[in-house]
């Protein structure tokens, strides 16, 4: 039995090191990365600020830094704000389509100085925040169809905000967010629903569209077999076959006047992989190929610290932010490669262990959110480095260069480490 937590016993009195060390062990990991990207030309002064690397130390000093004023923050001073903090991200994410710079025909980022800020990356926590405190409601009831609306509402508004600028990758990142609704009781037939049209758009790109409706007409055609007499669930069933192949017609109709060129390049690279096909390597499929080839090449033990050749030659452009991980499988190979994946996998596990111990729902929530977001982040872009992703643009967390993106993930950890410290007290 944990004993009850008293205040004023310092800074990091009972706070979780474990997370602490798991996230510094990949931000330094992440940073050897960055400086193994960047010296090409055997520059090794770590503090030239001309270069990546330099920068990213810096970036790392205000990282640690935000997170030591998050430890000094009272934990129930955070959820009386949370809504607060989303609304002014709100304010951000309408900012940056109106003043914001255009980087790669997508508008969002704030350019201030020599720095440029992407608001959002800080969304996905004011988001997180925004959930744990309406679910935390006394009033919230995630079964009735008020409460639902609440939650589309606090996903949804940002998420068509960042799909505005445009940036897909960002926007896809807030469905992650299911995985917590499921842990906290969203209906399973929705998110089983949702799964079936996520499977079901994959296969209308893979297997011929008149085929994908015969084979669901057929399966509907046998389970009706099987309810003779039973007039409701037979309608049902004739019903969602008959969306499922209109749906199925849908994507594609979609797919030609509703996606943008690159985009469309960018599936038939991630469909033809699929199929074991490399696609257009001169082109968009450029980054899908040399990609494999860097992290094959690694073999078991990789080709050593700074002796990356795809890496040294600057065969994969964007290495040291949106695939950084080829450098990881390239320099470290599989023993690294699986050494990092580890900590990311510690670190989602020790996330979800001090989420359930929380006496409080805000923290339990948040704490979940924390965790969907982490991995799904994880999950896709190691996915788009090795092929079983398309590549949508999201950052490697802690590991990839940005300023953004290292504060945005610090602020989104430590807020839930600072509400740990105190996890046997009703927090909002």
């Amino acid at each position: 039995m944990e004993k009850r937590i008293s205040r004023g016993k310092g800074l990091f009195y009972n706070i979780d090191w474990t997370m602490v060390l798991l996230w510094l062990a990949l931000v330094v990991a992440g940073w050897l990365n960055i400086y193994s990207s960047g010296n090409k030309e055997g520059v090794s002064e770590i503090l030239d600020f001309s270069h990546r690397y330099g920068k990213q130390l810096l970036w790392i000093g205000f990282a640690v830094l935000l997170a030591l004023l998050v430890l000094m923050v009272d934990p129930k001073v955070i959820p009386p704000l949370s809504f607060m903090i989303y609304l002014l991200t709100i304010l951000l994410l309408v900012a940056v389509l109106v003043i914001g710079k255009e980087v790669n025909n997508s508008k969002s980022w704030f350019q201030i100085g020599g720095f440029a800020l992407q608001p959002s990356e800080f969304a996905k926590m004011a988001i997180s925040l925004a959930l744990a405190r309406a679910m935390s409601s006394l009033t919230f009831d995630i079964r009735s169809r008020n409460s639902q609306l609440l939650i589309i509402g606090i996903i949804g508004l940002p998420m068509a905000l960042i799909l505005m600028q445009p940036d897909m990758g960002s926007a896809i990142v807030l469905l992650s967010l299911v995985v917590m609704l499921y842990r906290f009781g969203m209906n399973q037939v929705l998110v089983a629903t949702a799964l079936f049209i996520l499977l079901l758009a994959l296969l209308s790109f893979i297997v011929s569209k008149i085929i994908l409706a015969i084979i669901l007409a057929f399966m509907a055609g046998i389970i009706i077999f099987f309810l003779r007499g039973k007039t409701k669930e037979i309608i049902l069933v004739s019903s969602v076959a008959i969306i499922a192949i209109g749906f199925v017609f849908a994507v594609d109709f979609i797919y030609h006047k509703g996606l943008k060129p690159h985009q469309k390049q960018r599936i038939e690279v991630y469909v033809s992989n699929l199929k074991g096909v490399d696609k257009d390597i001169r082109d968009v499929g450029y980054n899908f190929y040399q990609s494999k080839v860097a992290i094959g090449s690694g073999g078991f033990f990789g080709k050593g610290y700074l002796q990356g050749t795809q890496t040294k030659m600057n065969f994969i452009p964007e290495q040291d932010t949106d695939f950084i991980f080829c450098t990881v499988g390239e320099e470290w190979g599989f023993l690294g490669s699986l050494v990092v994946i580890s900590l990311y996998l510690l670190l989602i596990i020790r996330i979800i262990n001090r989420a359930e111990l929380q006496r409080s729902q805000y923290s339990k929530v948040y704490g979940y959110a924390v965790a969907s977001i982490i991995f799904f982040h994880f999950m896709i872009n190691v996915g788009m480095t090795i092929g079983l992703a398309p590549v949508i643009g999201i950052p490697l967390p802690f590991l990839s260069y940005g300023g953004s993106s290292l504060w945005a993930f610090t602020l989104l950890l430590f807020v839930f480490i600072r509400q740990d410290m105190h996890r046997l007290e009703v927090i909002g």
